[in-house]
């Protein structure tokens, strides 16, 4: 009996030769494509692009500097708000006060009458890189004294700086004695109002201060309020600083 025998393997085709002839093919007509459109286009001019529009655009001619020229009116493009006159910003005194008076202080001026220590005041001033300063003061009636303060800093630092630490010892019993209130429309991260405690001394008359510091971009609004017969509210010292607020 013949031993079985095991068939032959067919043989491969050559298929798997001929798909990298063909993907060769392929790139070498988009390589051979690009390169005779590159060709093409280097030989003809260039095409020009379409005019600007208005191209003739008008700017007014330089004026001679005169007797009205400013550094604000040579800087117009680039002045800010905080350059305007400080003292500008302040809140007139009422009709009827008494004793008015406004203006810019230096900083040494201002810490003489402001700190209980003025060397260390004026360090404090300094070191929180205060620009300029312009106060107003009047006295309405017999018995009420109005401070306004404005400070403005190099920046907004500086300015959240001396409002905080001013805030600091308000709560003291030598000053208002509380924490103070919130202002409306002013977040309490930017300010706040102290209305303190009645105070009387043996033979004198009763006094009841305020005092609000509100913060607004590199400016502290300062506002102080003494009445001598102790006769203040919250309402008062709302709407003083509502009104100075909407100078700034």
């Amino acid at each position: 009996m013949e031993e079985e025998q095991t068939p032959p393997a067919p043989r491969r085709r050559g298929g798997r030769r001929v798909a990298p002839l063909v993907a060769g093919a392929l790139v070498l007509g988009v390589v051979t494509g690009t390169v005779t459109g590159y060709a093409v286009q280097y030989g003809r001019p260039p095409t020009p692009l379409p005019p600007l529009a208005r191209q003739d655009l008008a700017t007014p001619a330089p004026l001679a500097a005169n007797d009205a020229t400013t550094d604000r009116t040579i800087n117009a493009n680039r002045w800010d708000k905080a350059d305007e006159d400080l003292a500008k910003k302040l809140l007139d005194a009422p009709a009827g006060a008494k004793d008015a008076e406004s203006g810019y202080e230096s900083p040494d001026e201002f810490a003489a009458h402001y700190y209980e220590s003025p060397e260390r005041g004026f360090t404090s001033l300094v070191d929180d890189k205060v620009r300029r300063i312009a106060t107003a003061s009047w006295k309405e009636g017999e018995d009420t004294y109005v401070d306004v303060r404005l400070l403005q800093f190099r920046d907004r630092d500086g300015a959240d700086g001396w409002r905080k630490g001013q805030s600091t010892y308000m709560r003291q019993d030598d000053f208002a004695g509380n924490d103070g209130y919130a202002l409306a429309g002013v977040p309490t991260d930017f300010g706040r109002a102290w209305l303190g405690k009645t105070k009387q001394k043996p033979g004198y008359l009763p006094i009841r201060t305020g005092r609000v510091l509100v913060r607004r971009g590199d400016i502290v609004m300062d506002v102080g309020i003494v009445n001598e017969r102790g006769d203040l509210s919250e309402g008062e010292i709302d709407d003083l600083a509502k009104k100075q607020l909407e100078r700034l």
